[in-house]
């Protein structure tokens, strides 16, 4: 059974502007550290990526997936799992809150392995994974 792992950060920009760094999957490799290869697969009516594959190798953790998108204009995106070779299962999002020009960014995920991993060594490359990812995200938006 998988558990869900949140964690939040404030980025002083709008909603809007978080939002589109986010959505811009072909830049990822320029500021995650992890990501080697993204590529936007499918896009949607929105014109926002649908499926986006992805290489990561983030020195033990090497994996090469696909992710499905769904949007909620500047507020919310999440996504799960089409395909993946160390995973099983993903489920994440960003929930996006805008207040006075600045944005609390909520980053939730679910990962299920396809290998077996003690429930202690996971839960902390999870909190690794989120609080990576939002440092990540803060830098990028407010550079």
């Amino acid at each position: 059974m998988a558990d869900q792992s949140t964690q939040s950060i404030v980025v002083e920009a709008p909603a809007a502007e978080v939002m589109a760094v986010i959505a811009d999957f072909p830049s990822y490799p320029q500021w995650v550290a992890a990501a080697k290869k993204v590529e936007v697969l499918e896009t949607g009516p929105d014109g926002r990526a649908r499926r986006v594959h992805f290489v990561l190798d983030a020195g033990a953790v090497k994996d090469d997936y696909v992710l499905e998108y769904t949007w909620d204009g500047n507020r919310r995106v999440s996504w799960t799992l089409v395909q993946g070779q160390m995973q099983k299962r993903q489920e994440g999002s960003y929930t996006l809150a805008e207040d006075g020009g600045r944005t609390e960014v909520t980053y939730s995920i679910t990962i299920d392995l396809s290998i077996p991993m003690l429930g202690m060594i996971k839960r902390k490359a999870e909190k690794v994974i989120l609080d990576t990812a939002l440092k990540e995200l803060k830098k990028r938006v407010e550079a």
